[in-house]
């Protein structure tokens, strides 16, 4: 049974990855659907189209190779608006390297948009 939809999205992203299959098929929800359109204006994955299944829908990803590792971050931690820097030195390998998803008030984003608006909100996950 599935209990975190956006964990098994970014877990079937990263096996096909890991497996060098061209695209992976995953369970569709509004949190993963915003953290794909940030994974691909990063370049991270290409296109990513949703077919409704009848059971709440699927989504279709291509991939492109780029993603080393990709993870929901569970507890979803509380950040602040300048503090982003403990949690880049946590889950990212390097400075400038990668991405941390954050669900704002003003949306799901990345953590570079969140700093520049002087945004904090809950770790959802990290890619890079």
């Amino acid at each position: 049974m599935l209990q975190d939809t956006l964990a098994d999205v970014l877990s079937a992203i990263k096996n096909s990855e890991k497996d060098g299959k061209p695209s992976c098929v995953a369970k569709a929800s509004k949190l993963a659907k915003a953290v794909l359109e940030i994974m691909q204006s990063h370049g991270y994955i290409g296109a990513f189209e949703f077919a409704d299944d009848g059971r709440g829908g699927m989504f279709s990803i291509e991939l492109k190779g780029k993603i080393i590792d990709c993870n929901a971050i569970k507890p979803r931690s509380s950040v602040a608006a300048d503090g982003f820097e403990r949690w880049e030195k946590r889950y990212l390998p390097a400075r400038d390297f990668g991405i941390l998803v954050v669900s704002t008030s003003k949306g799901v984003m990345d953590h570079k948009r969140a700093k520049e608006a002087r945004l904090g909100g809950k770790l959802v996950a990290y890619v890079y």
